[in-house]
């Protein structure tokens, strides 16, 4: 590799901070983090050449019998973890996996993403996408383990008095702004004990890489301060699950695509194609923004998450919104409200451009939008507007992935078998468990 000035700024960076070790982070095809960490000294080894790990060992990676796999990292991810104290000062930087043979891995997500920006980039455009993750915050038992005990009692933007819950999301706030971040808003929401943090919207390759390590964060952060952060969709029964509301724009040089100051709603014909792709693939998309069984808990009537098939400007029980702005000109988006925190961003992010694309290439026409509130009509009533329900289950969901071809070709034939192998092996799984709601249910009675 031939040193650049990002290369040189991050050595030159490493030494004046006196960091004494990296973790070389990347995730496997489920987002779960991963890192290898080793001494600064071996970063110029690790910029120039790789660091070799095993391949196998990685959900969704290579065989045993092609196990080498190699790490690069990316020069401009450097963040100093603002936990670490003088003189034992850890930093990570976001790796891109390489085979031996120095060809990018297909089975990397961060790679995949990564060539759907590269097919953007083709037409002339950039996707940036601003996420509001949500996450619950939890007591931990005396041994230490999470339990479904919520922290507070709090409700939507409540101002609560200053408790561990309140300090904590202050704490993840300042950690987050210390490693780089723009934190735009940090708020109690509906559910007790859950809370969103905002950051600023950006490209979609920084924007996935923020969002692996704001979980990272959030979840640090949480165990210091003796409480437990979830990101899973619907932990707790009766109450609104943990969404990530994804706010999407494409931009064309610095100029906001979406927008058209002679519509109605400030779109473009680029912006209705977009969402005509959106709207054409999101049941296959819904396998890799909703991918696991407890997703589907979310989404359902009553607590706030989409579960039909289309479009508005205020009506929040829509999957998809326009909402309104100060300055159009600028941020004029669509805000995808299916997503939850559970999906990997960069498969997620990569199905969603892919989509995008497909219906600015095949001029997708979104239907009209829908301003009622979709949960008040009956079934009659959606059947006539050709409102369609979004997967109600992982198993519909995969179905639906199975058959697009769209977001087929996006994940790439290696990273599509390994994800529908490790999902059904989830639901093969979940088949076989007899949960509490069984006991309670039958066993009195049969």
């Amino acid at each position: 590799m031939r040193r650049g000035e990002d290369t040189e700024a991050l050595l030159e960076a490493v030494r004046a901070q006196k960091v004494g070790f990296i973790r070389l982070q990347f995730t496997d095809i489920l987002g779960i983090p991963k890192n290898v960490e080793i001494p600064s000294a071996r970063l110029e080894e690790a910029l120039e050449r790789g660091i070799a790990f095993d391949g196998s060992s990685i959900e969704g990676f290579v065989r045993i019998s092609e196990s080498d796999m190699y790490l690069r990292p990316d020069p401009t991810s450097f963040a100093l973890y603002p936990w670490s104290k003088e003189g034992k000062r850890t930093a990570r930087l976001i790796c891109d996996v390489y085979t031996p043979a120095g060809e990018p891995f297909a089975g990397d997500p961060r790679y995949c993403l990564k060539r759907a920006v590269g097919a953007a980039a083709e037409a002339g455009y950039r996707m940036c996408v601003g996420p509001e993750p949500e996450f619950f915050l939890l007591h931990l038992d005396e041994q230490g383990r999470p339990t479904l005990m919520p922290q507070d009692q709090g409700d939507y933007f409540d101002l609560l008095p200053i408790d561990r819950g309140e300090g904590t999301r202050e704490e993840i706030v300042h950690a987050l702004t210390a490693m780089g971040f723009e934190v735009e808003a940090a708020h109690h929401e509906a559910a007790p004990a859950q809370h969103e943090i905002d950051f600023r919207y950006t490209d979609v390759l920084k924007t996935a890489d923020n969002i692996i390590t704001f979980k990272q964060v959030t979840k640090t952060i949480a165990l210091s301060q003796g409480l437990y952060a979830t990101f899973m969709p619907k932990p707790i029964v009766g109450i609104n699950g943990s969404g990530m509301h994804s706010h999407i724009s494409l931009f064309r040089g610095e100029k906001n695509a979406f927008y058209d100051p002679h519509d109605r709603y400030n779109l473009s014909e680029v912006a209705y194609h977009f969402m005509g792709g959106l709207i054409a693939h999101i049941r296959a998309i819904t396998a890799l923004a909703n991918p696991l069984i407890n997703s589907y808990k979310r989404l359902v009537p009553g607590f706030e998450a989409p579960v039909n098939i289309c479009w508005a400007r205020i009506n929040r029980s829509a999957l998809i919104r326009v909402p309104a702005s100060q300055t159009p000109e600028v941020s004029t988006r669509l805000e995808l409200r299916s997503p939850d925190p559970s999906a990997n961003p960069y498969l997620a992010y990569a199905a969603i451009l892919a989509a995008g694309l497909d219906g600015l290439k095949r001029k997708i026409e979104p239907p009209p939008p829908v301003e009622e509130n979709v949960f008040e009509l009956s079934r009659k009533e959606r059947q006539e507007r050709k409102i369609e329900p979004l997967p109600r289950s992982l198993e519909e969901a995969l179905a639906a992935l199975k058959e697009d071809e769209v977001v087929k070709q996006a994940l790439g034939p290696h990273i599509l078998e390994k994800f529908l192998d490790a999902k059904e092996r989830e639901l093969e799984d979940y088949h076989r468990a007899v949960s509490q709601w069984e006991i309670d249910r039958y066993l009195q009675h049969y």
